[in-house]
């Protein structure tokens, strides 16, 4: 079983890679807005949505935790079990 240290870190290491994923979605640049701001390039968000994007990856990432979560502590799943990639030198 995890303690809380190690459950937040691997929390908040899924819910910063959720956020890059999450950023995309639904948004709107400034050139398709027709409003494009002095100073700015055209592919600068026309209005950043800050807590629509904190809450979705809020909830995605805490349901993919859970995921991860239920199958590390009932199915004993862990990154031991997925295979080697690189070159096995031992």
């Amino acid at each position: 079983m995890l303690d809380f240290a190690q459950g937040f870190a691997v929390y908040f290491i899924i819910w910063w890679l959720t956020l890059f994923a999450v950023l995309p979605i639904g948004m709107r640049s400034q050139a398709e807005a027709d409003d494009v701001t002095l100073g700015t390039v055209e592919s600068a968000p026309a209005n950043f949505r800050f807590f629509k994007v904190m809450a979705m990856t809020t909830l995605a990432s805490g349901a993919i935790y859970g995921g991860w979560l239920i199958a590390s502590t009932f199915f004993g799943i862990s990154l031991d079990n997925l295979p080697r990639i690189g070159p096995d030198f031992g």
